[in-house]
């Protein structure tokens, strides 16, 4: 049952459903019909046969969204989920997307971005297709713009793939699918808390898919992605913090999993990319504000980066002030043990978890001006090339990794002894 509360309009009275397409919001009035007609779309021309339904779990919108997508006119049936007032967050949506997937026992639910341009039918397709053939989690891969997505890029991907094993390439793309036993599981995840509720619900469920050994593929999409699109250098807002937060929670609470997995593996992909133009939108980069991050993170952070960084790595960084702009860069596993440090630190709780990453963004962004600069005449098919190499540098770190992980336990083990001696 959904939660007290919980606002739901259902005017064509669905008590039972087999394909779902869900499309998260808050304030997308101007945007939610278009994805709306197309989901329509797609259940008709490729689901003819299964009783479908379309569903807005929103946040209880001020600006009209549940209006416009409750007349957008479609063959489809649609219902209106929204969260108790006050409750916002992507998560707090999805949450009752999954309790409205085990209610009306569908076996197949489908979930789309709101300020989605380029979807299709096919779109549809390819994400519930697989679900009906024995996968419980599809994730998608679509042509995207090589400044897009860079959280995805420089951090949720090469971590996930390094800890976990499998290579899902958009782990938090926005657009995937999942079957009924997975939004079982996840409404009884124990690792659900407030970022999970808000911006890290898509890394988490992609995470907690394969941690709890659910089968998992990509699906090619067939066209690039178009949406609102963001310079990676702008204020970075909750997401940031709330996407790897919850990445490094993950890494907290399957610790026992990931240390016993020693390579990477591609997953399975339905659909094919071939002749697909790469025209994605153009993403800007301001680098002059990448580089000022940067810089005037020494002035702010230096002091909790001595005692996150361990010395060999603090030099190394320590020397990049040396490089100019336009020139920047630093090396790849030099990036991975940065990251691996953040997470040990955070595991730590020697100090506050939100400092924590705050700090990190300094990092963050030297890495995306690293990226630019290495990349800037590069294609797209260039710049994957350049990210797998990446992230098989990140796989190779690994070990360090690990050897940090475990000395930082110990040391907290002492502390923790010393500290129970004391008393």
């Amino acid at each position: 049952m959904l939660n007290m509360g919980v606002t739901v309009e259902n005017p064509s009275r669905i008590k039972e459903a087999e394909v779902i397409v869900a499309i998260p919001s808050y304030n997308e009035a101007d945007s939610i019909a278009y994805p709306t007609r197309i989901a329509s779309e797609g259940l008709v021309e490729y689901f003819p046969d299964k009783k479908s339904v379309i569903i807005n779990v929103d946040n209880g919108s001020p600006d009209g969204t549940k209006d416009v997508f409750l007349t957008t006119p479609t063959l489809v049936p649609k219902i209106y989920i929204s969260t108790p007032k006050g409750v916002k967050g992507k998560g707090s949506n999805l949450r009752n997307l999954f309790e409205a997937v085990v209610e009306l026992h569908a076996e197949a639910a489908v979930v789309i971005d709101a300020d989605l341009k380029s979807i299709t039918p096919h779109w549809i397709q390819y994400l519930a297709e697989p679900l009906f053939t024995g996968f419980n989690y599809v994730s998608p891969i679509y042509v995207r713009h090589k400044y897009d997505g860079s959280i995805t890029n420089h951090i949720a991907y090469p971590l996930l793939r390094t800890l976990y094993g499998p290579r899902v390439r958009q782990p938090i793309g926005g657009d995937f699918g999942f079957s009924r036993s997975l939004a079982q599981a996840f409404l009884l995840e124990r690792t659900w808390n407030e970022s999970i509720a808000n911006f890290g619900i898509d890394i988490w469920m992609t995470t907690v898919a394969i941690a709890r050994r659910f089968k998992v593929c990509q699906t090619f999409l067939g066209s690039p992605k178009s949406h609102r699109a963001k310079d990676p250098a702008a204020h970075l807002g909750p997401m940031f913090t709330q996407v790897i937060m919850t990445i490094f929670d993950l890494m907290v609470e399957f610790e026992y999993l990931w240390k016993d997995i020693k390579e990477s593996w591609p997953s399975s992909i339905f659909g094919f990319g071939l002749g697909v133009r790469e025209d994605p939108p153009t993403v800007d980069v301001d680098t002059d504000a990448l580089y000022s991050s940067y810089i005037s993170g020494f002035d702010k952070y230096e002091e909790v980066w001595k005692k996150i960084i361990p010395k060999a790595e603090l030099d190394a960084v320590r020397d990049t002030r040396k490089i100019a702009k336009g020139h920047f860069y630093y090396p790849s596993d030099l990036w991975a043990r940065i990251l691996f440090n953040f997470a040990i630190a955070y595991r730590n709780k020697d100090i506050a978890h939100e400092f924590i990453i705050e700090s990190l963004i300094p990092f963050y962004h030297s890495r995306i001006l690293s990226f630019v600069n290495k990349t800037i005449d590069m294609d797209i098919k260039e710049c994957e090339e350049y990210f797998e190499s990446v992230v098989r540098v990140f796989e190779a770190e690994k070990s360090y990794l690990i050897k940090r992980w475990d000395e930082e336990k110990r040391n907290l083990g002492h502390k923790l002894f010393k500290f129970e001696s004391e008393e």
